[in-house]
């Protein structure tokens, strides 16, 4: 397991140069939505500038993580290569292709980053003690040539011989003092070492700290990102169901009105005309609206010769009755089949809704007079059926065809007709 927050700068540095050869090359919608800026950088800026943000796709997105991986293997094979000689490029290709020992080869990398630090700033200390060494062996060269000059001077005398003790005395101290600077310089030498790693380590819990809110910030950023778009998409699919109800309630009010002038124009007629046409239709009952209940084909029919009528179908309620010795794939191929056929004959809209839930492809039976739907992942396909009838125009005629007692019994509070799915496949197979 690699922690991608303790990479060392070798490593960091390695994957944002990869990232930045491949973010030109990948799809933008394949990319993260805080990379997808750094990829219309200029090549010669994105590592430089965009350097940690290519690290977080890469550490938070997988799917990035893999597209820059492919990008390598296509175009650049040597950054993969584990077996390469430079340790923090090997230890990089083994984070990107989640090699087991990818925590092993960046704990390698990262201690010998240490190690050499640490002989760096030893060969500071080293190079500071032996400066001291050479003024020590410099001061012991006078102390040697004070002493030579004492014993060629022996026979000068006394007041020679008192002298030149008094200067070894002297150079004696001196190289007391020396020796005491000496080692002053090498105590001092660890205190400033034991500094030096105390700021090495605030220095790290800063940049932490910063790393920290800057990721919080970019996830501000995203957040607020995101409920912007969540809110222009919202105002344009209101828009947009409002200009289809208003659509929808322009084509009822024609309906009726051409509705109208036909029956206008049948009350024109006097008693010795003789029967209107409606009059000789036997086995036939007066249907007002979309009330009451529909128990027959017939009575389906004239539903469906409404103005303007839309017809929503429980696409598994209606199967699972009709033909449950199908397969789902190819109920609903059959189903789309016959309502194609239906919506032929009628002209009316028809919508039918199945459960996303079930769906593992695609139906092989498309048709553009017949709308479908499948729920979405989480949501019922009654709900949708509801909505759909909620967001119906009032007055325009609708019937939704389903055994299901409990969506029967909302969509009817709606103002739509439910119809049992056993007389639509009656009527679907006459």
């Amino acid at each position: 397991m690699v922690d991608w927050d303790t990479l060392p700068d070798a490593i960091r540095l390695r994957l944002a140069d990869v990232a930045a050869g491949a973010v030109a090359r990948i799809p933008g919608s394949d990319l993260p939505v805080a990379v997808r800026p750094v990829a219309r950088f200029a090549p010669a800026k994105r590592a430089r500038l965009g350097g940690a943000v290519l690290l977080a796709g890469l550490r938070d997105s997988p799917a990035f993580r893999t597209a820059v991986t492919e990008w390598a293997r296509m175009n650049r094979p040597d950054l993969l290569d584990l077996t390469t000689a430079d340790d923090a490029s090997a230890a990089a290709a083994a984070v990107l292709l989640g090699a087991q020992n990818a925590g092993q080869q960046v704990a390698e990398v990262a201690r010998r980053a240490g190690d050499a630090q640490l002989r760096a700033e030893r060969a500071a200390v080293l190079a500071k003690m032996e400066r001291v060494a050479l003024e020590n062996r410099r001061l012991r060269g006078e102390l040697d040539t004070a002493l030579a000059a004492a014993r060629d001077a022996g026979t000068a005398g006394d007041a020679e011989s008192d002298r030149l003790r008094s200067r070894l005395r002297e150079q004696g101290v001196r190289l007391r003092q020396a020796l005491d600077r000496a080692d002053q310089a090498a105590s001092d030498s660890d205190a400033e070492l034991a500094e030096l790693r105390r700021a090495l380590a605030a220095a790290e819990a800063q940049r932490d700290r910063e790393r920290e809110r800057a990721e919080l910030a970019n996830h501000r950023a995203e957040l607020a990102v995101a409920e912007a778009e969540a809110a222009r998409q919202s105002v344009r699919e209101a828009r947009s169901a409002d200009e289809v109800r208003l659509t929808l309630l322009l084509d009822t009010m024609s309906g009726a009105v051409a509705g109208l002038r036909r029956e206008l124009a049948l009350g024109q007629r006097t008693a010795s005309d003789g029967p209107r046409p409606g009059d000789l239709i036997s086995g036939g009952s007066t249907l007002s609206g979309v009330s009451g209940r529909v128990v027959d084909p017939a009575t389906l029919d004239r539903l469906l010769a409404l103005p303007a009528v839309h017809l929503v179908v429980d696409g598994y309620n209606v199967t699972k009755t009709g033909y449950p010795d199908l397969t789902l794939s190819d109920q609903r191929d059959r189903l789309i089949g016959q309502l194609a056929a239906l919506a032929a004959r009628t002209g009316a809209e028809i919508t039918v809704v199945f459960d996303g839930a079930a769906v593992v492809a695609v139906p092989t039976t498309t048709t553009r007079s017949v709308r479908v739907l499948f729920s979405d992942p989480g949501v019922l396909a009654d709900d949708v059926i509801r909505a759909l009838v909620a967001a119906e125009p009032v007055g325009r005629p609708i019937v939704v065809v389903t055994s299901d007692r409990a969506v029967a019994e909302s969509v009817r509070r709606g103002g739509a007709q439910p119809v049992p799915s056993a007389v639509l496949l009656t009527r679907l197979t006459r």
